[in-house]
């Protein structure tokens, strides 16, 4: 008998859902070349650095910097970084040729780790060959210090290292909008992000983002929903034609209550990227979630 491989450790990495005065969401553009999630919407994130990043925190921080330019950083001095010394900063931070903290240091700043809030751990699946660990944080951009891109569309094309491109857009959008592009297929967003967005929609109605609103979003990240580790799983059955079916912990297939719904719906597109997510959640996130069922988070 043949042994089965054994699963690819995940990879620590973070991801941050910045949130601006307009109920807007930053999102960044993948390239449909890219080596992970092409051609995808996603939120602003990537793979923890020992050599740059102290803590997860950072880099949620320093990877919105480099994909989108907006910097959640205060400053000690009345002088910020120019446009073109923060373009600069980016390139040659992703490229490794400086130090996150060495430029923070230079332009008496400091990242603004307080603003980040935990909101929910994802797990990529066993059976899939680039698996990531990440903890997404939100964070409000009214209430963070911050320099550089804020709101509206910014078109970039930031080089890797081996010239590649990981990133070509960026963009704030209400989270009902980013749904309603996703039904009309012109955006596509893997299950972790539909699931946040979808939860989010029904908190930020409006375009102005108010007290009582940023109260609910940090309810739910100080209580049970904020630590959530949520580890998809397929199911064999019960999909229809050309989707499958990722439940959750707490679904009914999961440990859940019969009739307790915590999955969504996806078709895969290839290249471990999706065309399109349906959510299924009958449960209210803030008084209804069965804690028992959420291990605790393994150590990032």
């Amino acid at each position: 008998m043949s042994q089965s491989k054994t699963p690819p450790i995940p990879r620590p990495s973070a991801s941050l859902i910045v949130i601006n005065h307009l109920n807007e969401i930053l999102f960044v553009h993948r390239n449909p070349k890219a080596g992970s999630f092409a051609g995808m919407h996603v939120f602003p994130g990537g793979n923890y650095d020992k050599g740059q990043d102290g803590s997860l925190q950072i880099t949620a921080i320093r990877e919105t910097f480099e994909e989108s330019g907006l910097l959640l950083a205060s400053s000690q001095s009345s002088r910020t970084p120019s446009e073109s010394e923060l373009d600069d900063a980016r390139e040659k931070i992703h490229s490794q040729s400086l130090r996150f903290s060495d430029f923070l240091l230079k332009h008496d700043m400091a990242a603004d780790v307080p603003s980040l809030r935990p909101f929910t751990q994802w797990i990529t699946p066993p059976n899939v060959p680039r698996r990531f660990h990440t903890q997404f944080y939100v964070a409000f951009l009214n209430a963070a210090p911050s320099a550089g891109f804020s709101s509206g569309n910014k078109t970039e094309r930031l080089p890797t290292p081996d010239g590649g491109q990981e990133v070509i857009a960026a963009r704030f959008f209400h989270p009902a909008a980013a749904l309603r592009e996703c039904e009309a297929h012109r955006i596509a967003l893997m299950p972790p992000q539909f699931y946040l967005v979808s939860t989010l929609a029904s908190i930020l109605d409006g375009n102005v983002n108010t007290l009582e609103q940023r109260a609910r979003v940090e309810a739910l990240s100080s209580g049970v929903f904020g630590r959530m580790v949520i580890n998809p799983r397929p199911l064999a059955h019960g999909a229809p034609d050309g989707w499958s079916i990722l439940t959750y912990e707490g679904d009914e297939t999961r440990g859940g209550a019969k009739g307790r719904l915590h999955r969504s719906l996806v078709k895969f597109a290839g290249r471990g990227t999706v065309s399109e997510v349906v959510l299924q959640r009958n449960f209210d996130v803030f008084s209804e979630i069965e804690e028992h069922l959420f291990q605790p988070a393994p150590k990032l």
